[in-house]
């Protein structure tokens, strides 16, 4: 008697990990068991109740996956990867606001994988990230979406303009009239750098800051309830780098650029 599909697949891990890394084509029994780390005998039942449910076949001793098989590694990948990102720190994820993220890239979470959260000390809170401000000093380009400025940000800026060859940013409607009021002076030298593109965004930002580099992308989130948290999300693979441009390309969409601003006499 056949068991459910699901049972098949989700109820084992050695299951599971032979069909997603089947997914990368036919394998020869060695390779499988050194990727997957196990022993023939723990995983040739495994790889029996697969063929059982018509999910691979095998020649000789090789494995390779049916048209089913196929169709099943090809969405269970995304959702693998998905879980897997979760699970890193489901508590954060599941106490801040995500709302900020469009449908098409909240499907595409999976991308933000290598991320860590990063609980600053008392003494950091009002500080840049360190990795993220370094990393930014070593890219030709920098994006940054912002609600916010940091207590030092001429010191933060001016090493980012001095190092990158282009600087993106991105602000909220509230900062940017912050920023017309009381330093206007010194966004107008930025400005006047040519490396420097000003934007406001239209509508609601529903974050703290995001931003991202030729390196890695960062990170800060609200709670669901609305209020501020301290924790720093930073993601240090190609797809959250990935990831975030079009986060960022979502957000210009919708922004008004700024060529300039009326200095304070």
């Amino acid at each position: 008697m056949k068991k459910p599909l699901l049972d098949v697949i989700f109820a084992s891990e050695k299951r599971k990990n032979a069909l997603l890394l089947l997914q990368e084509g036919p394998m020869q029994m060695k390779a499988i068991l050194t990727c997957l780390g196990t022993t023939r005998q723990a995983l040739l039942p495994q790889m029996r109740m697969l063929e059982d449910h018509y999910l691979i076949f095998h020649y000789e001793d090789t494995y390779e996956l049916t048209s089913i098989g196929k169709l099943i590694a090809d969405q269970m990948a995304p959702l693998v990867s998905t879980l897997n990102v979760l699970d890193n720190d489901l508590d954060y994820w599941g106490t801040h606001n995500l709302d900020f993220i469009p449908p098409h890239l909240l499907e595409g979470l999976h991308d933000l994988c290598s991320c860590k959260v990063v609980t600053p000390s008392i003494m950091e809170i009002y500080d840049v990230n360190k990795e993220f401000f370094e990393c930014s000093r070593r890219s030709k380009s920098l994006t940054l979406g912002v609600t916010f400025l940091y207590p030092n940000f001429p010191e933060i800026y001016g090493e980012w303009i001095k190092s990158v060859e282009h600087l993106t940013f991105i602000a909220s409607k509230d900062l940017f009239e912050r920023i017309k009021l009381n330093y206007s002076n010194e966004f107008t030298k930025y400005i006047d750098t040519g490396k420097f593109d000003f934007f406001v965004y239209n509508n609601k930002m529903d974050f703290v800051s995001f931003g991202h580099n030729d390196h890695c992308s960062f990170f800060r989130l609200l709670l669901k309830t609305g209020e501020y948290d301290n924790k720093q999300l930073i993601c240090c693979s190609s797809s959250a780098i990935k990831w975030n441009i079009s986060l960022s390309d979502y957000y210009l969409k919708d922004s008004t650029p700024i060529t300039e601003l009326q200095p304070k006499p």
